[in-house]
């Protein structure tokens, strides 16, 4: 059984007295031909490996200056194969006197020794002879740098943390540290030392590229969903009427979805680094002189928000494509729900900021300030960014293991195999199910501030603070789904069964609540539901925003542009279809086409949906 020991230098003083040994280092160095190092006893047991951690600014000379464990180091150590007891705890010559005096490897008489038969330490006085020879010990030599003279040195807060085990006798090197005190630690791990980092760049690699993704996500909501705040002044000051506030808004949709397809086609050839960290820059640009085009003339305007559309269109096929080769399946839902709650919580914080930035410093400033954000994302992600783990040099060769769980990483496609893509019928399946998935979620998002308005008789401002409720809700409930669906993956459920679960929730969730709105009485009540239906929709990002990365990791990017296209389709003729039933109906047919399609969207993706990989 292993038996582990502490030293610390702040105990050397109690084992060894004053413990000037700088002197008598340097002459056993001499003349063992071994300087500036001594020999160090180490006792072992048991099977396994020796292993040293926390040698916090390890000093090997200022700790022998100071008498680092002086019979621990210079003693003979018993043969028992007992580690001694604690420092401190001193021999009882009453129990049983030692008549002989303690040998030492070194040559030179200690202080103190080590009793026999209690692994106690002896005094001066009591040790007087030894008879045992250690078989159990093992040399090897700390490095020391050498000492000018024989001063105390301030010593450093140093301890070493070892678990003694029987092995086969290696020798290892320590080097002293030039750190400041307390700053970084060292770790001796059978022989080689390795410096210990700091908590944040032992962070995992893969997860700094999710935050990343996260933080990018937020931007791009947090610059798509400032316009509906700034066009209400906007309007007022240059005289637009409905139509062209209408014009405006469905601009942004012109360049959207040019660039799904496209950046899903860049991001699977050239990297997810390159083509997000493009449209980030480009949209923030856009979103930058949005208010200078705006004041030279409204088709100058059209053009910079449909550029804005042109950056955001790629984000989501290029972060598709960086998360399929940096996130292993086992964190898959997880991380994906992450970064597409940065999508949601930057609703809210535009949502939020946008109100104040218009009132103190006039509706310019909200696109001067968001658009600005970018460039400093934009550093950070040239800096620690890479497209897949074999091209980021500080990645640890046990983390890309954990990536690639045995497989092979694959080079970069160099050509889209459309005919065999189309053929699949998951690939069709995702295509379709996205569609009536994002005809539900737009009408809710789109239409939602009118329905508390017309319906629920709330005021202005409550309609604006209750349009923020959904977003927060699916904020929270995406990384719920996301960690269930990772924990069904890690008991053994199938990838397939995962996917049809979560996406079931997805469709059928909101599909019940949104019946349940024509039978509430209160308000109060009719906000819930549509709270917990946008919390049940949030499960979507463990289906199918998952599945690309399932049924096709090489062409992720292409398979989240061509789902995409059909859920921004839908998004745009979903939304103008409502207007026109609203105009020849009511509320509740509204609800029901979205119903209707929740259930033909489930029945599809159970039929024919997979967590297999279908294309190499």
């Amino acid at each position: 059984m292993p038996i582990g020991g502490l030293i610390s230098n702040r105990n050397f003083g109690s084992v060894i007295g004053s413990g000037k040994l700088c002197q008598r280092e340097h002459a056993i160095s001499h003349q063992r031909g071994e300087h500036p190092g001594v020999s160090i006893a180490i006792p072992r047991h048991g099977p396994g490996n020796m292993f040293y951690k926390h040698l916090g600014n390890l000093r090997a000379d200022v700790a022998l200056s100071r008498g680092l464990y002086g019979p621990f180091l210079h003693a003979c150590v018993p043969s028992g194969g007992k580690i001694p007891k604690p420092i401190g705890t001193l021999h009882d010559d009453r129990k049983h006197p030692h008549p002989v005096p303690l040998q030492t490897i070194c040559g030179i008489k200690p202080r103190q020794g080590i009793c026999r038969r209690c692994q106690s330490y002896l005094s001066s006085d009591s040790v007087q002879s030894s008879q045992f020879q250690p078989r159990w010990l093992s040399t090897f030599s700390v490095k020391t740098r050498q000492c000018q003279n024989s001063e105390h040195v301030k010593p450093n807060r140093t301890c070493a943390h070892y678990k003694a085990e029987d092995y086969d006798i290696t020798e290892a090197k320590v080097d002293s540290l030039a750190s400041a005190e307390g700053s970084t630690e060292t770790v001796l791990v059978e022989g080689n030392v390795q410096e210990v980092s700091p908590w944040w760049e032992e962070f995992p690699k893969r997860w700094v590229i999710v935050l990343l993704c996260f933080s990018a996500f937020l931007l791009c909501n947090m610059d798509r969903v400032n316009m509906s705040i700034a066009i209400l002044p906007m309007s007022k000051e240059f005289n637009w009427n409905s139509a062209t506030v209408g014009l405006i808004q469905s601009s942004f949709f012109w360049g959207y979805l040019l660039t799904q397809i496209v950046g899903g086609i860049w991001a699977d050839k050239i990297g997810g680094k390159l083509v997000l960290g493009f449209g980030v820059i480009w949209w923030s640009v856009a979103t930058v002189l949005t208010p200078i085009a705006a004041k030279i003339g409204l088709p100058f305007l059209l053009v910079m928000r449909a550029f804005m559309g042109i950056g955001e269109g790629v984000a989501m096929p290029a972060m598709n494509n960086l998360l399929s080769k940096w996130i292993p399946v086992s964190e898959r839902s997880r991380a994906l729900a992450l970064v597409y709650s940065g999508m949601y919580l930057g609703s809210v914080a535009g949502l939020a900021f946008s109100p104040a930035l218009i009132q103190n410093f006039g509706w310019p400033s909200v696109f001067y300030s968001f658009g600005s954000l970018g460039s400093i994302w934009f550093a950070l992600w040239l800096r620690k960014a890479y497209s897949s783990p074999k091209e980021d040099p500080e990645v640890s060769k046990e983390e890309i293991r954990l990536i690639l769980g045995g497989s092979i990483p694959k080079e970069p496609v160099s050509v889209i195999p459309w005919k065999l893509i189309l053929s699949k019928a998951p690939v069709w399946a995702l295509i379709i199910s996205h569609f009536c998935h994002n005809w539900g979620t737009f009408i809710l998002l789109t239409w939602m501030p009118t329905y508390y308005n017309q319906v629920l008789k709330f005021n202005l401002t409550e309609s604006g603070l209750f349009c923020v409720l959904p977003w927060l809700t699916m904020a929270v409930f995406a990384n719920i789904g996301g960690w269930i669906a990772d924990t069904l993956v890690s008991r053994g459920l199938s990838i397939t069964a995962v996917r049809k679960i979560m996406q079931s929730i997805g469709f059928l969730g909101p599909a019940f609540f949104l019946t349940q709105l024509s039978h509430v009485k209160t308000p109060a009540l009719a906000v819930l539901c549509m709270a917990c239906s946008q919390g049940c929709d949030a499960f979507s990002q463990s289906g199918l925003y998952s599945n690309h990365q399932d049924i096709g990791p090489r062409y992720s990017g292409v398979l989240l542009g061509l789902s995409n296209t059909a859920g921004v389709l839908a998004g745009v003729f979903g939304t103008a279809a409502t207007g026109y039933i609203l105009q020849r109906g009511s509320w509740d047919d509204v609800f029901k086409v979205a119903v209707g399609l929740y259930i033909i969207g489930t029945i599809v993706w159970n039929l024919f949906s997979t967590g297999e990989k279908i294309l190499e």
